[in-house]
This record gives structure tokens, sequence and C-alpha cells, in this order.
């Protein structure tokens, strides 16, 4: 199967001769440059060979995380913080679809954003809610870990969190809560992890 799918990748004029041999598959191949012919030989590990992949494939779908969701933004119509706060997150690959809405309280109660972390907008990304200046790296974290919770939040508006920036940059907690429950998820300083 593994000879296989190396034969398919090269040319017939290249392959010379491909076998396997327990873990290890050997391949022989020419190459002619101006006249000349050069043999190289390949051993690639098939333990290897699957590290490979799996390294590539990972890499993939983190790198592509957030763009497999839309993230759904309601904000109140005269927000500029909350308009700079999704510009942050296509910044950072996200796709966005964005509603206006004066109706934000009953909106965060029907999703189980506590009072205490209400911000100025509010967010859903794949059965998550994201309420306030979440920085888009908070949310890809969220995306790969996967915790058994309602969502993040940064309640209040924190000088220098995403969508705030100016003045003197404030530290502050991202929030990871659930309808009984509200821990640290970080720490930050504008959208830098400080610490978890």
């Amino acid at each position: 199967m593994l000879t296989s799918v190396l034969a398919r990748s090269w040319t017939k004029s290249q392959i010379l001769k491909v076998s396997a041999f327990d873990d290890v598959t050997y391949a022989k191949t020419v190459f002619c440059f101006r006249g000349a012919v050069m043999r190289r030989t390949f051993s690639i590990s098939v333990a290897g060979l699957m590290m490979i992949a799996s390294a590539i494939t990972l890499q993939g779908l983190t790198a592509n995380a957030e763009s497999q969701f839309e993230i759904a933004v309601i904000k109140r119509p005269s927000c500029g913080c909350c308009t700079r706060w999704v510009e942050h997150l296509q910044s950072n690959g996200f796709k966005t679809n964005v509603k206006e809405s004066g109706q934000l309280r009953s909106i965060r109660a029907r999703l189980g954003v506590p009072t205490d972390l209400a911000a100025c907008h509010t967010a859903q990304i794949d059965g998550y809610v994201i309420e306030g200046h979440v920085p888009a790296d908070a949310i890809k974290r969220l995306l790969a870990e996967r915790p058994e919770a309602t969502g993040l939040a940064v309640p209040g508006m924190p000088i220098g969190s995403p969508g705030m920036e100016g003045g003197t940059p404030e530290t502050y907690d991202v929030i990871l809560f659930s309808k009984n429950r509200q821990q640290s998820f970080g720490r930050y300083r504008t959208d830098k992890l400080i610490s978890k």
C-alpha cells in the first residue's frame, strides 16, 4: 500500500525500484541532469512518514480551526470598540457575521452569561459563548482544548484589550465560565497571554 502511494507520487521514468522491508521503505530513483545520470537512495521509515503526515495534518487543522467556524457577533449599533474587536478577529483569521441589537441583556440571559461577566458585545462560535473583548488567541485555544464550559468572557472593557486599544494597557483575566463555575483561562495584557 505504502509503496503504491510512493510510486504514484513519482513519474514512471523516475522509479527504478520500490520495495518494502518491515518498517523501512527504500526507493531508488534516477535523475538526469545534462546527460549525467545520478543515483540517489532515500530511506524513509514508515513510523517517520506517519509522524510527518500527522504533523502536517495537525498543523493544517490548527491553522484552519478558526476559519472552519463562523463567529456570530451581536453588538450595539453605535459601539466603536465592538467594531474594532471584530476587526481584531478578522485579522486573526476568523470569519465573522455581525448583527446589531439593542437587546443584549436578554440575549446574554438566554445564552447563560452571568451578569457579573457582562460586556458590550456577545458572540457565539461552535457552541461556545464569547462575551466582551476576548483575544483571538484565547478563542483559538478554547476551540482547540474544548473544555466543558459555556464560554469565555472579559468582563467590563479593560484598556488595551482587543478593540480597546489606546492608553496604558491593563492586565486582565479571560474567564472560562459555565452555569455554576468561573475560573481564569489566562491573564492577558493587550492581546498577549502573560500567564495561564
